[in-house]
């Protein structure tokens, strides 16, 4: 049970869809139906606007964090960051939506909030600067998924801790397959892009 328990809490935390969940209590908005039908943050931020969006954005990092950190709380032979893995596999597929979820870009960036701290202010700085450049959300958090490979690399030698090089590196595979239509549109010019 020790095992189990937390694995479970970590899905269901991940599970939470945000998104849909603040468009239908505030909004009177099934996010599904209007633009991208993504439930994230981006989607919530060109819908909802960019309060909505904002919120979104730090509650699916939370649920990240939250299930990161469930070793704190709960007896468990399971490591902090394949619980946060977990979690990132409820937010792409959650059970309180019919398994259609989010693109886990703020859920992974809560899994470093909650372990490795110093990699996530690099990630949201990096975010931020590839948008600045890019105008595109989709290619930015590609380019924070390659930088964050990078960056473990670098640390994993120094520190020795390969399990967090390998989960970082699940995390990045999981944003860009998950980004895998963006590519396509960005490849073809056609990808949206912000206004700052």
């Amino acid at each position: 049970m020790d095992i189990l328990l937390p694995v479970i809490i970590a899905y269901l935390l991940g599970s939470i869809p945000s998104a849909l969940w603040i468009g239908k209590l505030f909004y009177n908005t099934d996010i599904r139906t209007k633009g991208s039908g993504n439930l994230g943050a981006t989607n919530t931020f060109r819908v909802l606007g960019p309060k909505a969006g904002f919120v979104v954005t730090i509650l699916d990092i939370l649920k990240g964090t939250a299930a990161t950190l469930l070793p704190l709380v709960m007896v468990t032979d399971v490591h902090p960051l394949i619980l946060g893995v977990v979690a990132v596999i409820g937010h792409m597929f959650p059970l309180f939506a019919r398994f259609k979820g989010g693109k886990a870009v703020a859920t992974s960036g809560g899994i470093l909030l909650g372990y490795q701290w110093p990699l996530f202010l690099l990630a949201v700085a990096v975010l931020l600067i590839a948008l600045k450049i890019t105008k595109m959300v989709s290619l930015s958090s590609i380019i924070l998924a390659v930088v964050s490979v990078i960056y473990t690399i670098i640390y994993t030698i120094n520190t020795g801790d390969y399990l967090f090089m390998a989960v970082i590196f699940t995390l990045a595979t999981f944003i860009i397959y998950r980004h895998r239509a963006n590519i396509a549109r960005i490849r073809a010019g056609t990808e949206p892009k912000i206004k700052w």
